[in-house]
């Protein structure tokens, strides 16, 4: 299985004006990087994401449970924009 559609979340990140690429960091999908320096660590390879599923109820069961993702510039910030939008 894919880790996630690195296309879409490419546009994902150029809309907020970060870089990704597939993390090195075990069991993460993607490294997020802001003018150059790398700010964080998201999503775990071992489970799926809205990039892969596009199930909407899924997709607001994730957003009803993290509510940190509002505090821009957090890890769970990042993953809600570049994986579940």
């Amino acid at each position: 299985m894919p880790q996630t559609d690195l296309k879409k979340a490419r546009a994902n990140a150029k809309r907020i004006d970060v870089e990704i690429a597939p993390s090195k960091t075990k069991f993460k999908k993607l490294d997020v990087f802001k003018d150059g320096k790398k700010v964080a660590s998201v999503g775990d390879k071992r489970y799926s994401d809205f990039l892969l599923h596009n199930d909407r109820k899924r997709q607001e069961s994730y957003k009803a449970r993290h509510t940190c993702r509002k505090n821009i510039g957090t890890p769970c910030y990042y993953a809600d924009q570049l994986l579940w939008t």
